[in-house]
């Protein structure tokens, strides 16, 4: 047994640093902006984002299917979770989020969610009728996930996580997939320190099709109606890479103090660092929390040349009630993100934790 966590440990450590380089290697500046499916680096979650998606090392159950899949091992028998976000403040971008994970095993747990972005219904538009009134059409961004993580030990946890992309304006599409992978570290007296690393958003190209690229043309000359079928450009996933750390302040078994640190390597934009708070109370029927978080990245304070909306303060809260002999939680939960020029996101939801 010592000899398999000798080399469990082994691989973990090489792991971290061929996936380091890699990453390291993969982005640079000129590329920021060039990759799609952008909706990928959205948190839809309302804990976690309170944190400034801070906590890579630290956050648990369907929270985790976006830090760090590592973290849904620690789900203790069933969560479901509902959340809802108006992105992008006053945009009219409704982003919502569902999803289930169980515990099928002492060591396994699955998870199953789905994001969806609305962007509202927009007029159509041609050269014909520039001004509209022939209808409209709703663009539709949505990421289907399935999630699987196990403990390997009291110390190390690992997971993977399958996602499905769909990207849908009038009359093109676009489809692709993507893997997320992650492992974590757990140790201390009450395992009150944590580290995380996870490799995100690593898949194929992917295009766009549909009758959109084709025009019909006459041609003049020989009085023929053809169609001209044009081509669409392969982009690249928004991969990345993240690295944190945690540490919990235990001051007794009913008030805790986490903290969380957490740097993301962005292969088409800005590299990221991550700090967030979460003080947690619990009494015999509730349990509250109370967050918060920072995201910098390079010209933060430059309207002008910064290329991320989703920086700066984060902050938020949850209640739980818990109930019955086994202290089930039934919970509400908030954030707000701040969006510069483009307003504040409010992020509200319930989550159902059975034990």
């Amino acid at each position: 047994m010592k000899n398999s966590m000798i080399k469990i440990k082994s691989a973990l450590i090489v792991g971290v640093a061929v996936v380091t380089s890699l990453a390291v290697n993969a982005g640079n500046e000129d590329r920021v902006g060039s990759a799609g499916a952008s909706h990928l680096l959205v948190n839809p979650w309302a804990r976690s984002s309170a944190l400034g998606d801070a906590s890579i090392a630290s956050s648990n159950g369907l929270e985790a299917t976006f830090t760090n899949i590592a973290g849904l091992a620690f789900t203790e028998n069933t969560e479901l979770k509902f959340n809802y976000s108006n992105w992008m403040g006053n945009a009219g971008i409704a982003f919502n989020s569902a999803g289930i994970a169980q515990r099928v095993s002492e060591n396994d747990v699955i998870a199953v969610s789905v994001q969806s972005m609305n962007f509202g219904d927009i007029q159509i538009t041609t050269v014909a009728n520039p001004e509209g009134n022939i209808g409209f059409f709703s663009p539709r961004a949505n990421v289907f996930n399935l999630g699987y993580a196990r403990s390997f030990s009291q110390s190390i946890y690992g997971g993977i996580n399958f996602k499905v992309i769909s990207e849908s304006i009038s009359n093109l599409k676009a489809n692709g997939v993507a893997i997320d992978a992650g492992i974590r570290y757990v140790t201390g007296e009450q395992d009150q320190i944590k580290f995380g690393i996870t490799l995100k958003n690593i898949g194929p190209v992917m295009k766009y099709k549909g009758d959109g690229l084709a025009n019909q043309i006459n041609y003049v000359s020989t009085d023929v109606l053809a169609t001209l079928e044009q081509r669409s450009a392969t982009y690249e996933m928004p991969s990345l890479l993240s690295i944190g750390g945690s540490y919990d302040f235990i001051f007794d078994e009913n008030n805790k103090l986490g903290v969380a640190l957490g740097f993301t390597a962005n292969s088409f934009s800005s590299d990221q660092y991550r700090i967030g708070a979460d003080y947690k109370m619990t009494t015999e029927k509730l349990a509250f929390s109370l967050r918060g978080g920072f995201v910098y990245e390079k010209n933060l304070f430059s309207a002008e040349n910064r290329s991320n909306a989703l920086v700066g303060p984060t902050a938020g809260f949850s209640v739980d009630a818990l109930v019955g002999e086994s202290k089930n939680a039934l919970g509400i939960e908030y954030t707000t993100r701040f969006a510069g020029v483009f307003g504040v996101i409010h992020t509200i939801g319930a989550t159902i934790d059975l034990k």
